[in-house]
């Protein structure tokens, strides 16, 4: 019978996959411990556990690498923004429990986090070509929520980062409960 025949994956192309991935994974880590500032090649492979030569091989220089992990971090997070849509939908809510629950993590055990993204935003505040890496979570963000009043909406997010960026300053993160009444403010129809 003369049937279609797969092609065999390329096993080089998958492990290499998955160590760029690790690579990327190491340097949001490196982020969350020493800043920004404290990414390097050698810093990034000590993390990884990976030899030097080997994040020089998938990211020629350190804004590559930064500007993958702006994108991998966006990527995250509007996969956990989908999910939460997807139960605040399924739950018949209007998504503030959802909203105020997704804070208090981002705040509380996913702190670090949380600042190493917020520092790779505001580097790309002074490094244009790390910024459309910074504005793709917008985009990605606007894509997947609808909405009927433009402004409401970017109201709803710089709140959202005003809440974020409080919490980060703050000595104890910020709850859940404590968080909601704000949320259902910034939800309300106009």
């Amino acid at each position: 019978m003369g049937g279609v025949v797969q092609p065999q994956p390329d096993g080089r192309k998958a492990r290499g996959e998955k160590r760029r991935a690790e690579i990327i994974a190491a340097a949001l880590r490196v982020i969350e411990r020493d800043g920004v500032a404290g990414v390097t090649h050698r810093t990034v492979a000590a993390e990884a556990g990976v030899p030097t030569t080997s994040t020089t091989y998938h990211f020629a220089g350190l804004d590559d690498l930064l500007m993958a992990t702006l994108i991998s971090c966006a990527r995250d997070m509007a996969t956990e923004v989908y999910w939460m849509i997807d139960r605040a939908r399924s739950r018949g809510s209007g998504g503030a429990a959802e909203v105020a629950n997704l804070l208090a993590e981002a705040l509380g055990p996913q702190r670090g986090r949380t600042m190493a993204e917020y520092e790779l935003y505001l580097l790309a505040s002074r490094r244009p070509e790390l910024r459309p890496a910074a504005r793709r979570w917008l985009d990605v963000l606007t894509s997947m929520v609808r909405h009927d009043d433009e402004i409401a909406f970017r109201v709803f997010l710089a709140g959202i980062d005003g809440l974020l960026i409080q919490g980060l300053i703050d000595d104890e993160p910020p709850t859940a409960e404590e968080l909601r009444p704000v949320v259902d403010y910034l939800l309300k129809p106009r």
